[in-house]
């Protein structure tokens, strides 16, 4: 099977690839365009919308650019890449990499459940499965996403009904959208912070689009929604009377609303939940797993515990017992 690496970043020496590194490196495959994510190395391996949402948030790429479609093969020197449609944010991919050594998916961050603001998610099987675990504990299972966007609607009708401004609060790509496309099929006015605004014409090229959408001029804020990201809340602080709402896979822990100070929080998420990092193991079928990020120690612990070889990939591992597998399995980690 692919010799993998962790270095702050996933490292396949052999194929000389870089999968989302945290330093430039010569070639890298980049899963989105998540700050935590980018980075400017000298060949970037990507999906055009990634790239685009990358331009939109840091200006021009001097890069060595390799824009690769959705399902579309491409081979280097000794191995070849296809990606699948992640489910994270938009343009948000999984990597799949066959060489003579195996095949091997990276998923990068994903989610199961289809949202509104991005391609939805597709499996392939591999021997080696690199998976995110931001939500790697039995706890974390989202309620249906139909059930969040009711309670959103909720807030802010029983906000404005009130006299007061909804704030809503969530990451400017990805979250925004899902949020923005809720709204827009409720027909609610949002007022859009500009780290929003700026990237609506990428998700329009791609076909989504979003009504009601106002300029960010927050004195002028009646009878709307404003949408913007946690870090923008204090240039909200000039409104007469709001209600703050954040919206994350965190609402699920009981101190959401007391650590982040806000008033209500929603768990609308685009990572996986725990069943669905399990149904995602399920469906790749993998020989072994390696888990990168959140919880990624107990969620392998959890695998082996089921019978599957797992370990993560960034943080030593306990071996438990009794084994869930024979000494000639694990005698290569002793």
């Amino acid at each position: 099977m692919l010799e993998v690496r962790f270095e702050r970043g996933v490292h396949l020496p052999a194929e000389g690839l870089w999968l989302d590194p945290g330093r430039s490196k010569k070639l890298a495959f980049v899963s989105h365009a998540h700050s935590d994510h980018v980075g400017r190395h000298a060949a970037t391996i990507a999906t055009p919308a990634t790239l685009d949402l990358m331009r939109a948030r840091m200006g021009r790429l001097t890069a060595e650019l390799h824009a690769l479609p959705f399902g579309e093969t491409r081979k280097w020197e000794g191995f070849s890449i296809r990606l699948l449609p992640a489910g994270h944010v938009l343009g948000s991919a999984q990597c799949f990499i066959e060489s003579g050594a195996g095949t091997l998916l990276y998923t990068g961050d994903f989610k199961l459940r289809k949202g509104a603001a991005a391609e939805a998610a597709e499996v392939c099987r591999a021997e080696t499965l690199v998976m995110e675990t931001t939500f790697g504990l039995p706890r974390y299972v989202f309620p249906p996403a139909e059930a969040v966007a009711a309670d959103i609607l909720r807030f802010c009708h029983s906000a404005i009904e009130d006299r007061a401004v909804p704030v809503l609060l969530a990451y400017s790509l990805g979250k925004a959208q899902e949020v923005l496309a809720v709204l827009s099929s409720a027909g609610l006015a949002t007022m859009i912070h500009k780290s929003i605004a700026a990237l609506l014409p990428v998700y329009e090229g791609a076909g989504f689009r979003f009504s009601g959408c106002l300029d960010w001029e927050i004195e002028q804020a009646r009878n709307c929604v404003v949408l913007c990201p946690l870090n923008a809340v204090g240039s909200t602080v000039a409104l007469a009377r709001r209600r703050t709402a954040v919206i994350t896979g965190w609402a699920l822990d009981s101190s959401a609303i007391y650590r982040m100070k806000c008033d209500a929080a929603f768990p609308l998420s685009d990572h996986a939940g725990y069943d669905d990092l399990l149904k995602h193991v399920e469906n790749v079928a993998p020989k072994r797993v390696f888990t990168l990020h959140g919880h990624a120690t107990e969620f392998a612990r959890d695998l082996r515990s089921r019978g599957v070889e797992a370990w993560s990939l960034a943080g030593p591992d306990q071996l438990d017992l009794p084994f869930a597998f024979g000494y000639d399995q694990i005698k290569q980690f002793l």
